[in-house]
C-alpha cells in the first residue's frame, strides 16, 4: 500500500503480482485499506465538512480515476466517505465494492497531498494503529 500511496506504481505493480502469485492477499489487505481510508477521510474532511464537500470530492475522484464512468458508484462512494465521518450504514454494499471504492478514493485522498516520505511513514504508522484497533474490536 505504501508504494501505491507514494506513487511508486512500478513497485506497487511488482508487489501486486507477487501477492497474486503467492496468494498472499489474505484478509489483512482489505483491513489495511479500510484503516487507511478511515485515516485519510478524517484527515481530509475532519469535522468541518458538508455533504456538498463529500459530493465534490467523489466527483473529482471519479473524474481522475474512473474514465469510463462505470467503475465507481457515486452513491456508494459518498456513503463510504460519510460512514468514516458519521453514522451512515453501508451494510448493503458487498465487500468487493467497498474495498475497490475505498482503494480508488484513497488514491485521491493521499496522492493529491504529495506527502513527503516522513509524512507518509507517519500516515502508515497511524493506519497500522487503526487496523490493530479494528482487529481488537472484533
Amino acid at each position: 500500500m505504501r508504494a501505491m500511496l507514494a506513487g511508486d506504481f512500478d513497485e506497487y505493480n511488482r508487489l501486486v503480482e507477487e501477492l497474486d502469485r503467492t496468494g498472499g492477499w489474505g484478509t489483512d489487505y482489505p483491513l489495511l485499506i479500510a484503516a487507511a481510508f478511515f485515516e485519510g477521510v478524517n484527515r481530509r474532511f475532519g469535522k468541518g465538512y458538508t455533504r456538498a464537500d463529500v459530493i465534490q470530492f467523489v466527483a473529482t475522484a471519479r473524474e481522475r480515476f474512473d474514465q469510463s464512468g462505470s467503475e465507481i458508484d457515486p452513491s456508494a462512494a459518498e456513503r463510504l466517505v460519510l460512514s468514516a465521518l458519521e453514522p451512515v450504514s453501508v451494510a448493503d454494499l458487498d465487500d468487493e465494492t467497498v474495498v475497490n471504492t475505498e482503494g480508488v478514493l484513497l488514491g485521491e485522498l493521499i496522492t493529491v497531498q504529495r506527502l513527503d516520505a516522513a509524512t507518509l511513514d507517519k500516515f502508515m504508522a497511524d493506519v497500522r494503529k487503526t487496523a490493530d484497533e479494528l482487529v481488537s474490536s472484533k
